[in-house]
């Protein structure tokens, strides 16, 4: 099946950086560790990116950059460390909420090695960024115009970016399992679309999976509360799915998540096949190990030159 969400200008383009205009803060179980931890979302200044800091640890080693370089090993998640060993895991959910809210600049501060999984969606992060208010900033926001093809994976699972005159993300899954089957869905991200189609698509997982899951130390805080369960062809979360196609519209809003650790929205076409963490984070290792294959394009304005240099630095 597929689904086509069109619409014709980039939410992610415009002119001025974002932030948060109020701190706020949310709790909640995380996903593979089953801890409880506390987190805020605080305003941060221009050119600041979305920048996470470990509250339960001490001295200066606790801050992590929200960026490809810093993406370190994991499983079924995506997470991020710094030079010191610190990380901070399962961060995807939160950013697919930033980039659908177009917010550049945020320091997000946790007191735990993982995120909150919350409804195992985008929405109730997008439900705080509003909640808090969003304010434009004094200035201007770069994006990365992706210049040419660039593609990672093999036959069955790929993972591709391709020059576009917006941002745009097709994804298609297969499985062998009825409840799922094919699922294909192509999204312009623009005039709130992450927000209405996208956000609240939940993760999702096997029954039968579970058991193998916990004695790897994974899932340990996972449930009906914030994840879809599959078991056999049947759905058993109450209520059933959000989407006709909850299953690939999740694998979007991963997808927006992962590759919002560019440093700056993309313009240009994302297509996934049956990929998943860790095709995405290839792929942007990919696009930035080729000069000729991007560049720094800000709407209405000849050149950006802070953000600009800030990415071009880290890179």
């Amino acid at each position: 099946m597929a689904s086509h969400v069109e619409s014709s200008d980039y939410e992610s383009s415009g002119p001025r950086q974002r932030t948060l205009k109020n701190a706020i803060q949310c709790s909640g179980v995380s996903l593979h560790s089953g801890n409880r931890v506390s987190m805020t979302m605080r305003p941060a200044a221009v050119n600041t990116g979305i920048v996470f800091r470990r509250t339960d640890v001490a001295g200066g080693s606790a801050t992590i950059e929200a960026s490809w370089r810093n993406i370190v090993e994991s499983t079924m998640c995506t997470a991020l460390g710094n030079a010191d060993g610190v990380t901070i895991a399962t961060v995807e959910h939160l950013m697919a909420a930033l980039a659908g809210c177009g917010i550049d600049n945020l320091l997000v501060e946790i007191d735990g090695a993982e995120l909150p999984i919350m409804d195992g969606s985008a929405s109730p992060f997008v439900f705080l960024a509003e909640c808090a208010g969003i304010v434009e900033q004094d200035a201007p926001r770069a994006a990365i115009r992706v210049l040419k093809p660039v593609r990672v994976g093999d036959r069955s699972r790929s993972a591709a970016l391709v020059p576009g005159p917006d941002f745009s993300v097709r994804f298609e899954i297969e499985y062998d399992n009825p409840a799922i089957a094919h699922q294909e869905c192509v999204v312009q991200l623009a005039n709130g679309t992450f927000k209405s189609e996208i956000s609240r698509a939940r993760t999702y997982g096997f029954l039968v999976e579970v058991e193998s899951l916990r004695a790897a130390g994974l899932a340990q805080g996972a449930s009906l509360d914030n994840a879809v369960v599959i078991d056999g062809d049947s759905v058993l979360n109450e209520g059933g799915l959000r989407y006709r196609d909850e299953f690939v519209r999740h694998k979007v809003l991963d997808s927006v998540g992962d590759l919002y650790l560019a440093g700056a929205p993309l313009i240009g076409h994302f297509h996934g096949r049956c990929s998943g963490h860790k095709l995405n984070h290839q792929l942007l290792w990919a696009l930035f190990a080729d000069s000729s294959a991007w560049c720094f394009s800000t709407p209405g304005q000849e050149s950006a030159q802070a953000p600009a240099e800030r990415i071009a630095a880290a890179g």
